[in-house]
């Protein structure tokens, strides 16, 4: 166990839903699922859940992840945060 994990309150692995929120229509599902895919190969797509907003304008997907460290954590964020079509991950 690293040091990181030590100091977390999180025990790895564990399921971990991220809620991404972007512009609807913009390739949103298709981009996140790449992305979270690389760092979770076994992420169950038939799970995501996603809504649209009242609007139509913006789409928001819940991805449950299994995460392994808090390392793969920081690094899934990190890749989401920094793609433009997706403007928040939490």
């Amino acid at each position: 166990m690293n040091r990181d994990e030590e100091q977390s309150l999180i025990e790895f692995p564990t399921p971990f839903p991220l809620k991404i929120m972007g512009e609807a229509g913009a390739g949103l599902e298709v981009t996140v699922v790449d992305i979270v895919c690389r760092h979770d190969p076994d992420f169950a797509v038939e799970r995501m859940e996603t809504r649209l907003s009242s609007g139509g304008k913006y789409v928001s997907l819940t991805c449950t992840v299994t995460a392994t460290s808090r390392a793969m954590l920081d690094a899934l964020y990190r890749e989401l945060s920094a793609h433009p079509h997706i403007k928040y991950v939490l």
